[in-house]
């Protein structure tokens, strides 16, 4: 297929998709299809699993991945509009009844440490979503304080492991709570944030997206695959749509994945989804081991935002 092939292609799919194809590969910001996310398709049927509580599944982190926590992430993926009252009252509901005492968002009972790995991806959302500046000021107090002195951030920090050595999974889902937070035109902490954005984004080029700083080999195989959704798992197009998404410049340190990137491009210009992470989910959105609309959508304006010629 030809690129005008691949857009009819990808125009074929989602309400979602289709708006993001629209905003992204043809600069061309459709409100109309903005809207009707939340009216049709995908955006729909994840609404339309809400709980008469406000909920998804039961409560806010169980089970994966139908809890009200990762609903709220796809349906943030989805870019749905973001004036939406059953989510903001859900999003304030979770405010109101789930943290922690040292301010963050508690994955699951009240005697359980906070997770900066699942606190940045609420921060993504809450941002997304508009909440109230004032009540996701902790979240933000919480994140900057387990940031590790390498730059990054890890999840077993404040456990009882005490990590020294950040994680892939934990930053990026950190990174893209902090980018949200940015272009929602907060400012708490902004300054201090920003410099964790940075030093996060050298942590990941340092690492090569993928290799081990120490011996230059894989760190895990699974960071190569491109599974969507991405839940809490760290891989190279995630990273690299992030590079985009926040208009991250062109680094060298970047080359090898936009490589195997490229590698893993099928003859007729599409990708495939790679195997689904396990458990619950609402619906499939697509079928794993097929050509993948998301995953063409992304790594087609990954490489549009790079100027790497696709075709």
């Amino acid at each position: 297929m030809n690129m005008s092939e691949i857009i009819n292609w990808l125009l074929e799919g989602d309400v979602a998709i289709q708006y993001q194809v629209y905003r992204d590969l043809l600069s061309d910001d459709r409100g109309d299809l903005k809207n009707r996310i939340s009216e049709e398709g995908w955006g729909a049927q994840f609404l339309s699993k809400q709980n008469s509580d406000g909920h998804w599944g039961k409560k806010f982190y169980q089970p994966k991945w139908i809890s009200t926590h990762y609903t709220l992430l796809d349906l943030r993926n989805l870019s749905i509009h973001p004036i939406n009252t059953k989510i903001s009252k859900t999003i304030n509901m979770v405010l109101s009844n789930e943290k922690g005492n040292d301010g963050g968002i508690l994955p699951i009972g009240a005697d359980q440490i906070c997770d900066v790995c699942l606190n940045g991806m609420f921060l993504n959302y809450a941002s997304y979503f508009k909440s109230d500046l004032e009540k996701i000021k902790s979240i933000i107090d919480f994140i900057l304080s387990q940031k590790l002195a390498d730059g990054g951030f890890n999840c077993e920090y404040n456990s009882r492991k005490g990590a020294v050595h950040s994680s892939l999974h934990s930053t990026i889902s950190v990174l893209e709570g902090i980018t949200e937070f940015e272009k929602n035109s907060y400012n708490y902490r902004l300054e201090e944030l920003l410099e964790a954005k940075q030093s996060s984004i050298e942590f990941i080029l340092h690492h090569q997206l993928f290799r081990s700083h120490r011996t230059g080999t894989t760190i895990n195989n699974s960071f190569l695959k491109l599974p969507y959704p991405s839940r809490w798992y760290y891989d190279i197009l995630r990273a690299l749509d992030y590079f985009q998404y926040s208009n991250t410049e062109y680094d060298e340190r970047m080359q090898p994945a936009l490589d195997i990137l490229l590698q893993k491009r099928n003859k007729n210009k599409t990708w495939n989804l790679n195997a689904k992470y396990p458990g619950q989910v609402h619906f499939d959105m697509e079928i794993a081991g097929k050509p993948s609309r998301w995953n063409t959508l992304r790594a087609l304006r990954v490489l549009d935002h790079f100027g790497i010629e696709t075709f």
